[in-house]
């Protein structure tokens, strides 16, 4: 296992990312605040570049590349996110990326990674162990395996989200009392509870996931890493982790509060709020954190709350079924 990245390297990834990446205004609403009986604070990651968080954690990775690495390109496997991520920052520095893709990711996600020059290759979600298939493509063009969360830059870039929100909050005369974190293999909120630490000592951090992929969830219950039962809607396509991250889990399990899960329709419900009240177009697996404060799974009254939105590339016919 590599090794783990720190408080320190998150703090050094927000010097390196500065300029580079947008740092999201932090958001709030009355009717929100009115909802759940606290103070709600939003991180909106739709309004990152590519439309989500992982564009951070991607570029701190490629900037981090040996100048002798940079020739052979960069491959990763993803759903959408981290490949579009991934392939703008690449094309940003002039490295080559590939990007493995799910036959059935959204098409949005396809046409933006595309847009950035990348190289696709699709294959089965469901028949094909894609760490595997990533290591072969890698190894096979002599190129370095960025993976989508389980890796000390990537996870260090995405901790500058909740590191700007505590920035923010405390410029406000705030502190957090918990954080929300929308989690898949667990990079994002990995990133999040190593900033909560280093800046935000006594936060509560949360992982939030859809129901029947709470991996991380089980995890931390058990106390080792179990993987979900994959049972669950794929309606939250960009957070269908079957197991968390070697390196992730390591991170989240000391500091993480716990985890909780949520439906579908809790999913939708908070795509609409988003929509209606904060004016952010949300994708399912980006609103689950919010999801979890709207249903009540995360105590709010009285309490200062941060929620990380984390992405907003949904297909228009899937963004229609919350506005439905």
């Amino acid at each position: 296992m590599n090794s783990l990245p720190t408080p320190d390297d998150v703090r050094a990834a927000a010097v390196r990312l500065a300029g580079r990446v947008v740092r999201t205004p932090m958001l709030r609403h009355p009717v929100l605040d009115a909802a759940v009986g606290g103070t709600v604070l939003v991180k909106p990651e739709p309004l990152q570049r590519t439309g989500s968080f992982k564009f951070r954690g991607a570029t701190n990775a490629v900037l981090r590349l040996a100048e002798e690495k940079r020739g052979g390109g960069v491959v990763t496997h993803s759903s959408g996110n981290h490949g579009q991520a991934l392939a703008c920052a690449a094309a940003s520095e002039g490295v080559k990326a590939l990007i493995a893709m799910p036959k059935d990711a959204p098409s949005i996600k396809v046409e933006s990674t595309r847009r950035w020059g990348a190289e696709i290759t699709f294959f089965d979600r469901l028949n094909t162990d894609r760490e595997a298939l990533a290591n072969r493509l890698a190894e096979e063009r002599g190129a370095t395996l960025i993976p989508p969360f389980d890796h000390p830059d990537v996870i260090a870039g995405q901790g500058t989200a909740a590191l700007e929100l505590i920035e923010d909050a405390k410029a406000a005369g705030l502190r957090l009392d918990a954080l929300a974190v929308c989690t898949g293999g667990g990079g994002l909120v990995a990133g999040c509870a190593l900033a909560v630490e280093g800046a935000s000592p006594g936060t509560e951090v949360i992982a939030v996931e859809p129901e029947g992929w709470d991996d991380t969830a089980r995890s931390l219950a058990a106390g080792e890493r179990l993987s979900a039962d994959g049972k669950g809607s794929t309606f939250c396509d960009a957070l269908l982790s079957i197991r968390p991250g070697e390196i992730t889990f390591a991170v989240n399990q000391p500091r993480l509060a716990g985890g909780v899960a949520v439906t579908p329709d809790e999913v939708l419900t908070a795509m609409r709020f988003a929509f209606d009240h904060l004016k952010l177009v949300v994708e399912p697996g980006g609103a689950v954190a919010l999801a979890a404060v709207l249903a009540g799974r995360i105590p709010a009254k009285g309490r200062t709350l941060g929620v990380v939105i984390s992405g907003g590339n949904v297909d228009p016919a899937v963004f229609s079924r919350a506005l439905g």
